[in-house]
């Protein structure tokens, strides 16, 4: 039986996880930057266990490497790779899609076009619009998942859906950094085509909708996050190569 105190640990786990992997992402960690559980239980307060945790998570998304007598150090993240987690992330939550429509309360759609509308019609967007963006958009694809009648599956995507929203808010800094909101009216419009094919209980459209959603972001999240040595200037990698190597 889950107690409070493992919810309160799976919780500052998750939190850490978000937070190095906005780290990583952003350029603030790079490849080869080494992981030492008591310098990170120092920063964000919290115990060891937390920190390994979040440690074994972030090895398991091949975020990072646990060597052995080295500990956890960085690995090289490119653009490639992710735009293969969101090729993925297209796979599950598109099959998601069409298999919630219909089974979503019109009340919860509804509501979530209002705000989408508002989004979509605020034509001055800054700083304190991100927040409320973030918000409609975990709520809108948590919605589908919650909704889609296959555990599994929902499973899964909640299982990456840490390293989608890591790219998105990585993403959002940057547009933050450069004063240039453009994509959070685009995006929300993007959201309001998916709501209302489900809102018409059209399955196949909300399919394409959300197929042109994930496409649409793995382009903008790949120029948004930092460009790594070997992708900027054709720099090899250790092993001698441009590419990653399999693991």
């Amino acid at each position: 039986m889950r107690t409070s105190a493992d919810a309160g640990r799976g919780h500052r786990r998750a939190a850490l996880v978000q937070s190095l992997l906005g780290d990583v992402f952003s350029g603030r960690m790079r490849a080869g930057d080494h992981l030492v559980t008591q310098d990170l239980a120092d920063r964000f307060k919290v115990s060891h266990t937390p920190v390994r945790e979040a440690l074994i998570a972030l090895a398991g998304m091949g975020i990072i490497d646990l060597v052995p007598n080295r500990g956890a150090v960085v690995r090289r993240v490119s653009r490639q790779e992710v735009r293969e987690v969101c090729q993925v992330r297209r796979v599950l939550e598109c099959e998601a899609t069409r298999l919630a429509c219909g089974r979503i309360a019109l009340a919860d759609l509804d509501a979530l076009a209002l705000e989408l509308k508002r989004m979509v019609a605020n034509r001055s967007p800054g700083p304190a619009v991100i927040p409320a963006a973030r918000a409609l958009d975990t709520r809108l694809h948590d919605l589908i998942a919650d909704c889609c009648g296959n555990a599994f599956l929902a499973h899964e995507i909640g299982r990456l859906k840490t390293l989608f929203r890591a790219f998105r808010d990585v993403a959002w800094e940057h547009d933050e950094a450069r004063n240039d909101y453009r994509r959070l009216a685009q995006e929300s419009g993007e959201h309001l085509a998916i709501v209302a094919a489900l809102r018409a209980g059209d399955a196949r459209g909300a399919k394409r909708a959300m197929a042109r959603h994930i496409r649409s972001g793995i382009q903008y999240w790949s120029r948004a996050l930092p460009a790594r040595p070997a992708e900027s200037s054709g720099q090899a990698h250790p092993n001698g190569s441009t590419k990653r190597s399999r693991r």
